[in-house]
């Protein structure tokens, strides 16, 4: 799997030139990927359309039956895959790394496959006859980013494609081979045109946001591009479905034995080396307790391997890019400026590759940067609180609301207290933890629409009632 091309129209296309994905554990040039444009843009897009009825009135068992056969696919180059996410994306094989993402990204194709939207009834008597029908919105265009590309691309996709929509993805450039590889293996099943992949940067980006011939844009990535997205978006009235950042808080109960939540804990903060919109990145912890949970953490944190994720032994990887190794570390160097204390890690050590080390801040209050602003990265700023309403009305305080969480002796009580979060998903002992029927969405500017299950379904689909009078 090292040769790459766009996939446009069901061919490849070696795109207007090309640029070098780098590997974010040692800096080496993975591989020279095509260069999308706006011109390639428009040809994805015209392939869409064309597609779009012949897609859309498929019977749909038949569409059933190719995603089916994409999920097996996905099974079939698994290795190759996973491998291919750890190189360009650093995340590692062992653990909820590229294995588990490219498990997950055959897993919703599935579930998704096998989704359904029947015909609603409204009213039928010897008068009148009203149903609601699901019709596809058209043409979608995915603009997916660079922390989970694989898994991402399948929760933009499979959906659209269930419904009968037809698509054209553009990956982040920092990681745009895997779902290339995944566009590619996708027409091995699906008709030309259904599923087309462009690369590009910002200007493809707004180009597929501004085209009046894609109907709905789906993206995932921060909240000031969200907004660009939404405005060029707005400009035809696309519809839109937006997952954006998080900042996530999390709430230690007073009380609450900490050993046997640790590993959890963990995995909440430092998935994927804390670079997932919803990672658990703020901690509040009791005034009575706050030392020890601190010192126990830092501790379980200190034991993990960190390290090239193609080394079976390392749990996390590196910071997937230069730009976001740098936002990290700034975050950290302003906390430690403001009198926080770096309980562990907090300084890079030399060497090739983006690594920063997991690190556990004390002392941190909601006015810094490592706090108030999302820092997606291996860190977890840990805040002191005195009372439970206080801890819920400053995890509330910021204007995001992707997930949040509870931690707790009494689920059921920590539970109660989960239910006040202003969040989409609300978790108890738990963090980030995803289900493909479960819907997810943020609310606030953590985003619009939502995703999974016949929720996320819908999204990809226009209501028409069929009102007949008898």
């Amino acid at each position: 799997m090292s040769a790459y091309a766009l996939t446009i129209g069901g061919k490849p296309s070696p795109g207007s030139g090309t640029f070098d994905v780098l590997n974010p554990a040692d800096g080496s040039v993975v591989a020279a990927c095509p260069q999308g444009s706006v011109a390639l843009v428009d040809a994805a897009v015209e392939s869409a359309r064309g597609a779009l009825a012949a897609w859309a009135g498929l019977a749909d068992a038949e569409r059933v039956a190719k995603l089916m056969a994409v999920a097996d696919l996905i099974d079939q180059h698994h290795a190759a895959l996973s491998e291919l996410v750890t190189r360009e994306q650093g995340k590692t094989q062992s653990g909820p790394g590229a294995n588990f993402e490219v498990h997950g990204a055959a897993a919703w194709t599935r579930v998704t496959a096998g989704l359904q939207l029947p015909e609603e009834t409204i009213q039928d008597d010897a008068k009148q006859k009203i149903v609601v029908r699901r019709k596809p919105v058209g043409v979608v265009g995915s603009i997916t980013p660079w922390n989970w590309p694989l898994i991402i691309a399948a929760w933009h996709v499979m959906p659209a494609l269930r419904v009968g929509c037809t698509v054209v993805i553009k990956p982040s450039p920092f990681t745009p081979l895997s779902t290339l590889k995944l566009v590619e293996l996708m027409n091995q099943v699906l008709p030309p045109g259904v599923i087309n992949a462009v690369t590009g940067g910002p200007e493809v980006g707004n180009h597929m946001a501004l085209h009046p011939g894609i109907n709905k844009i789906v993206f995932t990535g921060s909240i000031p591009t969200g907004k660009k997205v939404m405005g060029g978006a707005a400009q035809t009235l696309k519809r839109v479905t937006l997952e954006l950042g998080g900042n996530d808080a999390g709430i230690v109960l007073p009380g609450t034995n900490i050993e046997p939540l640790l590993e959890k804990l963990f995995w909440g903060c430092f998935i994927n080396a804390g670079q997932t919109c919803a990672a658990l990145k703020r901690l509040y912890v009791h005034a009575d307790q706050y030392e020890d949970v601190v010192q126990k953490f830092a501790a379980y944190v200190r034991k993990i391997p960190v390290g090239d994720g193609l080394d079976p032994k390392n749990l996390i990887g590196p910071v997937s890019n230069k730009m976001q190794l740098d936002k990290v570390t700034a975050y950290v160097d302003d906390a430690r400026a403001q009198g926080a204390r770096i309980v562990t890690g907090g300084a890079r050590t030399e060497g090739p590759g983006y690594f920063y080390p997991l690190t556990v801040i004390a002392d941190a209050t909601d006015d810094m940067r490592v706090v108030k602003e999302e820092q997606f990265g291996p860190v977890i700023p840990v805040i002191k609180y005195k009372t439970v309403d206080e801890a819920i009305r400053r995890a509330n305080s910021l204007d995001v609301g992707l997930g949040g969480s509870v931690w707790g002796n009494d689920a059921q009580e920590a539970a109660r207290h989960a239910s006040r979060l202003e969040c989409g998903t609300a978790w108890v002992n738990q963090h980030g933890a995803l289900h493909p029927l479960a819907p997810f969405g943020g609310v606030k500017s953590s985003g619009i629409g939502t995703e999974f299950n016949v929720d996320g379904l819908k999204e990809y689909t226009t209501i028409q009632v069929v009102n007949m009078a008898l």
